[in-house]
């Protein structure tokens, strides 16, 4: 049975790993990004450049999406010669990255109009699991859209979950990082708060990692809090705008979220701060510096 022809935009660390992956399972995927030094890595492994968004998703069975906002996706689908434009019936798109629900369900729909699919499938894990196919995919759109596109993710994920009607996947994914990213927050200002009050910093994770706040989390922000090491490979500037989706969302519900907006502000403070592109523990010298 042929593969599927994918095409995928979006070469970053996480997507150009998933791209090598695809193509060490046998795959030819057309492939787009700006990074011209990203795309000629994957064109040496037997990959096509497209020159527009119009031409791969006319020559592709499976388009896959790993990019950074949900303003960068819908630019991308609604342009002239975007997406939209070119997708052929019976095509899928999948958007790996974290986007707002209410706009993918809106591209879902204008999809739909034109023959074709849409999944939202956000990761979990990390790029190196990635190269491995060994990703976390939180999977959510049509049920025959999702079995047509499950054995080509399957080659990409060693966990793919099917979450139910199209923008699960991302509203799962909002939770999920609105979870992570304000128990950052809150162990590394506890780092920083136990700094100025004369408490040693080891002793304090020795005895909150006993209890039930043990967590990876509180792992990643000792490591940098109390060694230095700064590990976790998330960034202040990613769960900034993962948390002003999340913050969106809720409203677009009609609800309020005041922990999340308080994390919210502390992320965009840091941001702000000219700390962007530090992982999220190292959020904890904002907090050092911190003064009424």
């Amino acid at each position: 049975m042929s593969k599927p022809t994918i095409g995928f935009i979006g070469l970053g660390l996480m997507g150009g790993n998933m791209v090598e992956c695809l193509q060490k399972n046998g795959f030819e995927p057309i492939v787009m990004d700006l990074d011209k030094e990203a795309v000629a890595k994957t064109v040496a492994r037997g990959a096509t450049e497209a020159t527009s968004a119009k031409e791969l998703a006319a020559a592709s069975d499976i388009i896959m999406l790993c990019l950074t906002t949900s303003a960068v996706v819908e630019k991308l689908v609604y342009a002239d010669d975007g997406l939209l434009a070119g997708i052929k019936d019976g095509a899928v798109l999948i958007d790996f990255g974290t986007s707002i629900p209410a706009s993918t369900r809106k591209i879902g729909a204008d999809l739909a109009a034109k023959g074709a699919g849409m999944v939202d499938a956000p990761l979990g894990r990390t790029p190196a699991h990635a190269k491995d196919g060994l990703l976390n995919i939180m999977a959510s759109g049509d049920q025959a859209t999702f079995d047509k596109v499950k054995p080509t993710l399957d080659v990409l994920g060693e966990n793919v979950f099917y979450l139910g009607a199209l923008g699960a996947g991302h509203t799962t994914k909002l939770i999920n990082n609105f979870m992570g990213m304000t128990t950052v927050c809150a162990m590394s200002q506890a780092f920083a708060v136990a700094e100025r009050a004369g408490v040693d910093r080891q002793q304090l994770f020795d005895i909150m990692s006993t209890g039930p706040s043990n967590s990876p989390f509180m792992q990643f922000c000792k490591n940098y809090a109390v060694d230095g090491v700064s590990d976790l490979g998330f960034s202040i500037a990613n769960a900034n705008k993962d948390l002003g989706y999340f913050v969106q969302m809720a409203d677009d519900m009609g609800t309020k979220t005041a922990i999340a907006e308080a994390t919210s502000a502390n992320l965009q403070a840091a941001f702000d701060a000219g700390m962007g592109a530090g992982n999220v523990p190292e959020i904890f010298d904002y907090f050092m510096k911190l003064a009424k």
